[in-house]
């Protein structure tokens, strides 16, 4: 795992939990960071619905001002499901700079651990279906394998469906 330390991994190295993790050459280039994983994750013999990604959402009408929602890469984010979830009256989603503030992460790496402030977060109910998903690392071309069960224990996470239908 050397070089491939980040808050997330020293994080959940912290907590003990199970991880593996899985690099992939990212092209400074590309915008679309999710398909590039799921792109790289696939060619490992990972299923696209696998792949994760976490999205940071400004809420309103919340005890937080910002929540995560981690969902699949291939599905789009439901942000009234993603308000409900968090327990906010709204939920858009945070603007690039508050997000990469709040999480200290990247645009296009944005993991859901080892976040500089601790934000309520929900994960998509599909990922229970998997006995492993992966989630961001904490920078581009840095994926995590984890157990979704032990994603919701260390983050705190509840769950809920938050795709769009």
């Amino acid at each position: 795992m050397a070089g491939s330390a980040t808050p997330a991994t020293t994080q959940l190295g912290r907590t003990a939990t199970p991880f593996t993790v899985h690099t992939y050459e990212h092209d400074p280039r590309s915008t679309a960071f999710g398909d590039e994983a799921v792109a790289a994750l696939e060619s490992a013999g990972a299923a696209p619905d696998q792949v994760f990604k976490t999205l940071v959402v400004a809420l309103t009408g919340a005890p937080t001002r910002f929540g995560v929602a981690i969902v699949p890469v291939l599905r789009s984010l439901s942000l009234k499901a993603a308000a409900r979830a968090l327990g906010a009256g709204k939920a858009a989603m945070a603007p690039r700079a508050d997000a990469e503030r709040v999480t200290g992460y990247v645009f296009g790496g944005v993991s859901p651990f080892g976040q500089r402030t601790r934000l309520p977060t929900v994960l998509d109910a599909s990922a229970l279906s998997f006995g492993r998903i992966f989630v961001s690392g904490g920078r581009r071309g840095l994926e995590l394998e984890i157990a979704p069960t032990d994603l919701v224990t260390v983050l705190d996470a509840t769950t809920a469906p938050l795709t769009a239908t």
